[in-house]
């Protein structure tokens, strides 16, 4: 299925803007776990299914993999996912940026050796960097635009030719980037009146925003800025909240209770 039309699904089967990222911190996975081996395997895949009922999407992040030499994991989980919860898609979290011979091995990467159903991409290399992955037609492609942090600000607010440099992303991505429907932007909880801008830019093309929980975006802050026409439109990501809201054996269950708790909480700002 087209990515788009498995996240249209998800929101409404689901009922939920929720996505979960997976950011695996070996220092932080509960102690019962660390003797073994597939340690970061066992602890993301209790973790999705505990919350899999309450997702719009899983958002596993490559570094945490990469870093702990466990690419094989990833690749186990996202096997996982589309197994044992089959209609709930899989964003990898690469924020890949590199010139077009290189882009197409990244895009390989992502979609044939790990199995996504998107990907998040740095497009600030210009159209050229992002071409190898809009060629996988059904996959997602979701372009960082207002990130969510403070230093963003020092690059994607300036002028450029009347409009600030994110607001020229999200206008380029909403229109001519966009040939095959399967782009989405990243626009940071932190910013809610960049939200409401890249919104107003883009119509209802879907936007990933990362920043609540740990990071302390408001919920009600982003429903009102990005919600699309029909109360969808929103990735709303939450990791460490959530991942790590136990400590002890009975981590998934707590992980299940804050992913339901975050889910309540931005369906009654819808």
């Amino acid at each position: 299925m087209h990515f788009m039309n498995a996240l249209a699904e998800r929101w409404q089967r689901a009922d939920s803007l929720l996505c979960v990222g997976l950011d695996p911190d070996p220092a932080r996975l509960p102690a019962h776990l660390h003797e073994r081996p597939d340690a970061i395997l066992a602890f993301c895949r209790d973790i999705v299914d505990a919350t899999a009922d309450a997702v719009c999407c899983f958002k596993p992040q490559i570094a945490y993999f990469a870093a702990a030499r466990a690419e094989d994991q990833l690749e186990d989980l996202i096997r996982h996912i589309h197994e044992r919860h089959p209609g709930i898609p899989v964003i990898l979290d690469a924020k890949r940026g590199d010139i077009g011979s290189t882009a197409a091995q990244y895009a390989r990467e992502a979609f044939r050796r790990y199995g996504a159903d998107a990907v998040t991409v740095n497009p600030y290399m210009g159209r050229d960097s992002i071409e190898p992955y809009l060629e996988y037609a059904d996959r997602g492609v979701i372009l960082l635009c207002r990130t969510s942090n403070a230093g963003g600000s020092d690059l994607q607010f300036l002028d450029v030719g009347g409009e600030k440099l994110y607001e020229r992303v999200a206008r380029l991505a909403a229109d001519e980037w966009n040939a095959s429907g399967n782009l989405g932007l990243v626009v940071g909880a932190t910013f809610p009146d960049e939200i409401a801008r890249v919104r107003q830019i883009t119509g209802d093309m879907p936007l990933l925003v990362p920043g609540i929980g740990a990071q302390g975006g408001d919920i009600a802050a982003v429903l009102a800025a990005g919600r699309s026409r029909d109360g969808t439109g929103l990735i709303i990501n939450s990791s460490r909240a959530i991942l790590y809201a136990g400590d002890g054996e009975d981590f998934a269950a707590a992980a299940r209770f804050a992913a339901q708790a975050t889910r309540t909480a931005i369906n009654r700002c819808r």
